[in-house]
């Protein structure tokens, strides 16, 4: 249950944070930057950060399962389940919201990547350090 309210709270607010700075970064937001547009950026995200659990909620909670299916791999250790969740989240994401709109390229599909990697990875690490697996109970002969 940890793993699941890890992954629905830290998920949607890093995804929407950098799926807005992906948009942004896209349309030339950053190129003459002040502090008031830095203020309005952080603004933007506040507002809209209800949308980003609306819409992350389920998708994070998708990637808590895979992490959890693949948490019982007995072969596949820690580091090698936070490549996996990574790997499938930039895959889902890049592949979802990479090839939209007019500027479809390398930089768009690795940008809207990051936006799965980034939540997914941070999730999947922080579920193995607070998740600790439960140990099978060893059964005592009794004589």
């Amino acid at each position: 249950m940890k793993r699941y309210l890890i992954f629905a709270a830290i998920g949607p607010f890093i995804g929407g944070l950098l799926l807005l700075f992906a948009s942004t970064y896209q349309s030339g937001y950053w190129a003459h930057t002040n502090l008031t547009e830095v203020q309005k950026f952080f603004v933007v995200l506040f507002r809209s950060l209800q949308y980003s659990y609306l819409f992350g909620l389920l998708p994070a909670l998708m990637m808590a399962a895979i992490d959890e299916i693949v948490c019982h791999i007995r072969r596949i250790g820690p580091v090698g389940r936070v490549v996996i969740v990574g790997a499938i989240g930039f895959l889902a994401t890049a592949f979802m919201y990479g090839n939209r709109g007019g500027d479809a390229g390398v930089l768009q599909f690795v940008l809207y990547g990051l936006v799965g990697l980034v939540p997914a990875t941070l999730s999947s690490w922080l579920a193995y350090k607070y998740c600790a697996p439960v140990a099978p109970e060893t059964k005592q002969a009794s004589a």
